[in-house]
C-alpha cells in the first residue's frame, strides 16, 4: 500500500511540473482527481470506454498505439505479462484491446522504442509490432457479454460462486490467494457486497462489471446482471 501511495505521489509531482501523469486505472484516477485543483486539468482517454486514462494540464500526453502482428491466437493476460516482463512499470501500459481478432495496446511514447525492440514474442509465439495512428481506434467501443444469475445475495463470494460454479470454500480460498480483485484492489472479505458498476476480476475466468439487481424471485433470491468483458 505504501508503495502504491508513493507512486501516486510521484504522479502528483509530475502534474505540478506541468507533465502528464502516466496511465491511471479508475481507482488511481479517482485518488489523483481528489488531490489536484479542479478545472486546471483534463483527462485523456484513448477511446470512449478506456479503462486506463491520463491526467494532463497543457500538452496532450504522448501515447503510441501498437498493433500485434502474429498468426497465433493470443490472450490478454499473456500480452500483459510479456510487456511487464520487460521491467516497465504497469503505469506505462494502457489498455490492451481486441478488435476483429487483432490485438492492440497503448504504451507511453517514452518507453515505446524499448518495447518495440524487445517485445519479439508473447509466450512461445513470435510477434511483430506495428505503430498505428491513434485515430484508428478512437471510436472503438468495448464489447461485453451480458449475463444474468440467480443468487441468494450480492456478496462477492456468492456472486463469484454462481459465475464460476464453485462452492463457497473454494471462493474463500481464491480470496485468500488474491485471485479475486474488486475495483483494482485485492480483497479478503467474502462478505463484501457488490455495488452498481463495481468491476471485479476472477483469475482464469475473466473480468466483469456488476450492473445490479433485476428482480427478486418467489423464493427470496435475486436475479442480478453482470457484463463480462470480451
Amino acid at each position: 500500500m505504501k508503495q502504491e501511495l508513493y507512486k501516486l505521489e510521484n504522479q502528483i509531482e509530475k502534474l505540478k511540473r506541468g507533465e502528464p501523469s502516466n496511465f491511471l486505472d479508475a481507482k488511481e484516477l479517482l485518488f489523483l482527481s481528489s488531490k489536484i485543483a479542479k478545472g486546471k486539468y483534463e483527462i485523456y482517454s484513448p477511446y470512449k470506454d478506456a479503462e486506463k486514462k491520463i491526467i494532463y494540464s497543457k500538452n496532450l500526453p504522448e501515447v503510441i498505439l501498437y498493433k500485434i502482428i502474429t498468426k497465433e491466437e493470443l490472450r490478454h493476460r499473456e500480452i500483459m505479462g510479456s510487456v511487464l516482463a520487460l521491467n516497465i512499470d504497469n503505469s506505462c501500459l494502457g489498455d490492451i484491446i481486441n478488435k476483429d481478432g487483432i490485438w492492440y495496446f497503448y504504451i507511453l511514447k517514452n518507453v515505446s522504442s524499448y518495447i518495440k525492440n524487445n517485445l519479439t514474442s508473447i509466450g512461445k509465439n513470435r510477434i511483430e509490432l506495428e505503430e498505428i495512428n491513434l485515430d484508428k481506434l478512437s471510436s472503438y467501443e468495448r464489447e461485453y457479454e451480458k449475463l444474468e444469475f440467480i443468487v441468494s445475495s450480492t456478496r462477492i463470494d456468492t456472486v463469484v460462486s454462481s459465475i464460476i460454479n464453485k462452492n463457497r470454500k473454494d471462493i474463500i480460498d481464491m480470496l485468500k490467494n488474491k485471485e479475486i480483485i474488486v475495483n483494482y484492489e485485492e480483497i479478503n472479505k467474502p462478505s463484501y457486497t457488490l455495488k452498481e458498476n463495481d468491476i471485479f476480476s476472477i483469475r482464469r475466468h475473466g473480468k466483469y462489471k456488476y450492473i445490479g439487481i433485476i428482480k427478486s424471485t418467489k423464493k427470496d433470491h435475486l436475479v442480478i446482471s453482470c457484463l463480462k468483458y470480451k
